[in-house]
């Protein structure tokens, strides 16, 4: 297990080195390790994003000290960079469309940023276009564009990846993540592909979205409650490389709420949507590890779980199904 054994100067220095504990609910057999992102000062995985894009752009002149970074994003992205804003002489502005997260949007103006809210109904689309607008007006200023940025993927190649395999001594047979922006997936899987030729690759998205497209499945795209993970447009997922990927697992709603309820109840793990959905497929890949049906290099999964379900409570995920989804009436 990785942790922090030294005092640290900077809360940037306590990010990534996360643990990676056993899901009790795996297989004997074939465990299914989750890499526990919540232990990061932020308290997500984009803690990793937020650190290593700012210091790199700013080692690269894209903007430079005192500048502004303007990133649409849903929100924890935004408290990862206003994070790292703080001790890297950087002001933040972050366009959020209005649904997200009461939480996240609490907490990134808490660490100094400036939220500016678009349109639930235009979606990120609007988000992104107006975080283009607002930079022309400023100066000095720069956008990140987590979705389309090689730095979101190369965060993991570096960090995500490498913990992983020295926490395992490199016997990682399967790696199953949930895709957003796809930075994680991608730049975890080139690291340990490295190392492990045979890995097998698992993207996790809702169902509605349209990842599945990439590898053939005639999918619809329709509305979904996970949140943070899935795509309604490929085009924007420019990061996602479908030649890294080995297979697409779709999960239901219901199905990654109930996994939510489940880890709380019986593992004492307090994750949100899109982990409760990749330890649904990563425990579905283990089995069929175990029961014969998919080969690989080493009878082991990971998984990363990226928050807390804390960031959600206002959103009711510890409540009924019908109250999570929106879709009771009373």
């Amino acid at each position: 297990m990785t942790t922090h054994t030294e005092p640290l100067d900077s809360v940037l220095e306590a990010v990534g080195e996360t643990p990676l504990v056993r899901l009790q609910a795996s297989p004997d057999e074939v465990p299914v390790f989750a890499k526990l992102e919540s232990f990061n000062p932020g308290a997500s995985i984009k803690d990793r994003l937020g650190e290593y894009m700012l210091r790199r752009m700013l080692e690269r002149g894209d903007v430079d000290p005192g500048g502004t970074v303007i990133e649409p994003t849903a929100g924890n992205t935004g408290i990862g960079m206003a994070m790292a804003a703080t001790q890297l002489d950087l002001a933040v502005t972050f366009v959020v469309p209005e649904k997200f997260s009461v939480e996240k949007q609490v907490l990134m103006r808490a660490l100094g940023a400036e939220v500016v809210n678009t349109p639930t109904e235009e979606g990120m689309k609007r988000a992104i276009e107006h975080a283009g607008e607002l930079a022309g007006e400023t100066d000095n200023a720069t956008v990140p564009q987590q979705f389309s940025n090689r730095l979101n993927a190369e965060a993991h190649e570096q960090t995500t990846g490498p913990e992983i395999r020295e926490a395992l001594d490199g016997a990682v047979g399967a790696l199953v993540a949930g895709c957003g922006t796809a930075g994680t997936l991608m730049g975890t899987a080139r690291h340990l592909r490295e190392h492990v030729p045979a890995l097998h690759v698992v993207a996790v998205e809702p169902e509605g979205s349209l990842l599945a497209r990439t590898e053939g499945q005639s999918v619809e795209q329709s509305e979904y409650t996970i949140e943070g993970i899935g795509t309604t447009n490929l085009a924007t997922n420019k990061l996602y490389d479908p030649e890294l990927v080995d297979e697409v697992r779709q999960v239901s709603d219901r199905t990654a709420h109930a996994e939510m309820q489940r880890l709380a109840s019986e593992e004492g793990q307090l994750v949100a949507s899109s982990a409760a959905a990749a330890s649904v497929a990563a425990q579905d890949v283990a089995e069929r590890i175990r029961d014969g049906e998919l080969d690989v290099a080493h009878e082991r999964v990971v998984t990363i779980f990226p928050d807390s379900s804390e960031r959600y409570l206002s959103k009711g995920v510890y409540g009924t199904f019908e109250e999570w989804a929106g879709e009771d009436d009373g």
